[in-house]
């Protein structure tokens, strides 16, 4: 691509309401889900180290915002999406999914339960209008679902000392996992409303803040000055990454797609199957009486190499001599916590694969072993 079709194309992102402040902190940007995001400051080990030691900010403005509002909104949703929102109540929050009729994943995302009649929802940032098309096909009369992509700004403060950083801000911290509660910020320039919530996508005790689009680079500021005094550092999309990656968290487009269904990615959990309605209920059901045909794994290298998205994993034979293919590695990177390189593959259910054994991934012709973990493949501190 020439220089003018790269600024061109860079010219085509959207853009954060921090992106101001990436500038100034001198951040190095990508194009994600077609936002520009920053993916590190001072480097991605040392902001992932920084969330699993200390605290970590990141700004995930880039995802999805969109209201569900209506008389029985919340009985709508729960008829739509996977997850059983009759397992909570105003003021909690619920991971779910969007299916398609045959079980695929439309997106992922976070259902935030307001009342009956207004569901909240924090999708993919791709994934937004698509899972606004679909609940707006479906939706009954009287119920309205209502994009709201950049009228909310998104910040995740994530970390062992995250509940510090927000009493230092004056903000509640003290609440369950998958709660949120509607606050107040003030600073010299007045009032600033957020909604706080107990969530987050990296496997540590954290929060995800959720103010107006024009507070969002006020308040990132302040959540700044307080990281950086507790010692923690501002990180991005990079560090992000390799944080879910140890937990095993799916992520569109990799572990989930509208060809690869829950059951397969591990998220079995997130159905109510129990359900009478909702999108690829059947199609769920008959693949959970038969068994997924593939499972996620995690992968831990045992020699020195990183194994990437898209490599082929094979299975060994007794004296680790590489046989037939099983199945191909979804993510991958180098884990800063353990110190070698990991990924998340979707293995074969025929090849009888269980935590503990080996297996040979193909880097570049080279046979890579590693041991099949069963995520996650750090210890999880959400809660």
């Amino acid at each position: 691509m020439s220089d003018s079709n790269q600024q061109s194309a860079a010219a085509d992102l959207l853009r954060s309401p921090v992106d101001a402040v990436h500038d100034e902190m001198g951040a190095t940007f990508a194009p994600f889900g077609g936002w520009q995001m920053p993916v590190s400051y001072a480097g991605v080990v040392a902001e992932h180290t920084a969330v699993r030691e200390t605290v970590g900010l990141f700004d995930v403005s880039h995802l999805g915002k969109a209201i569900v509002r209506g008389p029985g909104a919340a009985e709508f949703v729960n008829s739509a999406l996977t997850n059983d929102l009759g397992r909570i109540a105003p003021g909690q929050a619920q991971y779910t999914l969007c299916c398609n009729e045959t079980g695929g994943v439309v997106d992922d995302l976070i259902a935030y339960y307001v009342g009956p009649d207004e569901i909240f929802l924090v999708p993919n940032a791709a994934n937004t209008a698509a899972v606004v098309a679909a609940l707006s096909a479906a939706a009954p009369a009287g119920i309205t679902v209502t994009d709201l992509h950049r009228e909310f700004g998104v910040l995740a403060v994530q970390g062992p000392r995250s509940a510090e950083v927000l009493a230092d801000l004056g903000l509640p911290a003290d609440m369950d996992y998958m709660a949120f509660t509607d606050a107040q910020w003030s600073d010299v320039d007045g009032a600033v409303p957020v909604r706080v919530c107990r969530t987050g996508y990296t496997g540590e005790h954290g929060y995800e803040l959720i103010p107006r689009w024009a507070d969002a680079e006020r308040l990132f500021r302040a959540l700044r000055g307080a990281v950086e005094a507790r010692g923690g550092q501002v990180a991005g999309l990079g560090a992000r990454d390799t944080l879910r990656t140890e937990m095993g968290y799916p992520l569109h487009g990799h572990e989930l797609s509208p060809g690869i269904s829950p059951l397969q990615a591990r998220c079995g959990w997130a159905v109510g199957w129990s359900k009478p309605q909702f999108t690829g209920r059947d199609a769920l059901l008959r693949e959970k009486q038969d068994g997924p045909a593939r499972r996620l794994w995690g992968l831990k290298a045992v020699g020195r190499g990183v194994p990437r998205a898209d490599l082929a994993v094979h299975a060994l034979g007794p004296d680790e001599t590489v046989a037939g293919e099983i199945g191909r590695c979804t993510s991958g990177t180098f884990s800063p916590t353990l110190k070698v390189g990991i990924a998340l593959a979707l293995l074969d259910a025929s090849a009888g694969v269980a935590a503990g054994d080996r297996v040979s991934v193909d880097v570049r012709g080279r046979s890579l072993v590693c041991e099949v973990v069963a995520p996650p493949l750090v210890p999880s501190h959400t809660r």
